[in-house]
């Protein structure tokens, strides 16, 4: 199937099919919105229920009306038509005129998309650098997949060296969030520890799911603790876990912990099955 053929999007008002996006969108016009991206395997999306109840959580504390969520699965099923396919929801307040305050009685606006699947990490693992930018602090928007990703892409544009895979951010105290489009774990004193995302960063649908498996700490991490790290992952919902081979001048071996991790994954999504060696 060619890129055109699985690139495709469809926009609704509430329960209903639109022709394109409104120009007085305030997902389009403020980021007003959140969004999930989601990993389809052969057509089924085994963590629906876990992007609709982070979308609910979000939805609810933006104060956001949620479409139907039978038409939105059905209507995704028929985009994805048995795919293995990459499926992005987004999700907008709806229509407003200019200025902020939300208009009283919007209906939601929510888009579907489908793409290619991301090509395959490095076997190695990946390569990561640190970003210059700095994630700014707002509690009231942490660990939201709002759609003011103005951050990430600043971070993204810092390089275009293909050597380099990822890189990390950290907030204004010099402490590590996350990766650009990823969630990160570092293996400490032999116990999985990820950072907190109460003051910014985006709670990561796979993270939830490691931090039960991987008996994982949530806990403050600085660029010390990461260079000390006896081994280093970073996941999302749609790359599984990524094994991390160097940052800067530290690298890393494989490390057998990981192994483990990815087969449980494997277990709970099918699209991260392990390739048998």
């Amino acid at each position: 199937m060619t890129t055109a053929a699985m690139n495709q999007a469809r926009v609704f008002r509430g329960d209903q099919r639109i022709d394109a996006l409104s120009p007085f969108d305030r997902g389009h016009a403020y980021g007003d919105g959140l969004f999930e991206t989601l990993r389809a395997h052969r057509g089924q999306l085994p963590w629906w229920d876990a992007h609709w109840a982070r979308l609910s959580r979000g939805a609810q504390r933006l104060r956001l009306a949620l479409p139907d969520q039978d038409c939105v699965r059905e209507q995704a099923a028929a985009m994805l038509d048995g795919a293995d396919a990459v499926l992005k929801l987004i999700l907008s307040r709806g229509e407003g005129g200019r200025g902020y305050a939300p208009p009283a009685q919007a209906r939601p606006i929510w888009v579907l998309s489908r793409h290619p699947l991301p090509p395959a990490a490095p076997a190695s693992g990946l390569t990561l650098r640190w970003c210059d930018l700095r994630l700014s602090e707002q509690p009231a928007l942490a660990g939201l997949k709002h759609c003011n990703r103005l951050e990430q892409v600043l971070a993204r544009a810092e390089w275009d060296d293909p050597a380099i895979d990822e890189g990390l951010l950290r907030d204004r105290a010099g402490e590590v969030v996350c990766a650009t489009a990823a969630n990160v774990f570092a293996l400490i004193d032999g116990q999985w520890r990820t950072p907190p995302l109460d003051r910014c960063g985006v709670a990561g649908v796979c993270r939830e799911f490691l931090l039960e498996i991987a008996q994982a700490r949530v806990e403050r991490l600085n660029p010390e603790d990461l260079q000390r790290a006896e081994a280093i992952f970073l996941c999302n919902a749609v790359r599984g876990i990524l094994p991390v081979a160097r940052l800067g001048e530290r690298q890393w071996a494989p490390h057998p912990a990981l192994a483990g991790l990815r087969h449980r994954l494997g277990a709970a999504h099918p699209a991260f099955v392990p390739v048998a060696d």
